[in-house]
Parts: C-alpha cells; sequence; structure tokens
C-alpha cells in the first residue's frame, strides 16, 4: 500500500496537543507522535543492560587433598578449626566480641621429624 507524503498535512502532537505539519512529527520511543521541537530520546537509566553474572565457580574444580608426599616423608598443610558455626554472631544489636571467637581458634599441625645427636 503507497502512503501519502504528507506536505500539506497537519498532525497533533501527543505531547502537547498542538498542531503541527505532518512532516516534521517523529515517534519517539514510547510510541508517542510528536514534533521535533517536543522530541526527548530515551533517558540512559531507562535502557536495559544486560547483566552477566561474576565467574566465581570453576569448571573441573577437585577438592584439595591436604596430605603431600614429598621424598617418602608426608606432610600436612595447617587446618584452622572452629569450635561452633562460622558466622558473625550478635546479642540483640551489639556483636559478640570477635577475639574471644579467635582465641578458641585451634592449630593442628605436623611440622616434621627432629633428631637430636648428642656426642
Amino acid at each position: 500500500m503507497a502512503w501519502a507524503r504528507g506536505k500539506r498535512s497537519m498532525a497533533i502532537s501527543d505531547r502537547s496537543g498542538q498542531a503541527f505539519p505532518y512532516v516534521e512529527m517523529v515517534r519517539e520511543w514510547n510510541g508517542s507522535l510528536v514534533h521535533i521541537s517536543e522530541y526527548e530520546s530515551k533517558h540512559p537509566q531507562i535502557r536495559r543492560k544486560k547483566v552477566t553474572a561474576d565467574a566465581i565457580a570453576l569448571q573441573n574444580s577437585r577438592a584439595q587433598d591436604f596430605n603431600i608426599n614429598s621424598g617418602g616423608k608426608n606432610f600436612t598443610t595447617v587446618s584452622l578449626t572452629l569450635p561452633g558455626d562460622f558466622a558473625f554472631e550478635s546479642n540483640g544489636m551489639q556483636p559478640d566480641d570477635g577475639s574471644e571467637q579467635n582465641r578458641r581458634r585451634n592449630i593442628n599441625s605436623l611440622a616434621g621429624q627432629v633428631t637430636v645427636v648428642i656426642s
């Protein structure tokens, strides 16, 4: 279907309700037909942004082995254990003393063998 050019036609603006020449009308991003003097482009905060998640997990991960075999000797890395849940605790609005939780930490490690020779 062919459309007329509208060089002598008038159109009503959806924003102001005034009549303007049809050839000077433009369509906004929201579908309104307005005069070029009333045109407002889409605000950048309205535009959708592609949100991508952070790459946190590894694709081919395996559990860490804490036993290391070096030259026939087994070494174990340091293992810190914390009694109770590993989370911040509070009594109402006052947080508990975090240093008390640190004082309850235990360290279990194997440093190797010591040989003492007295001659």
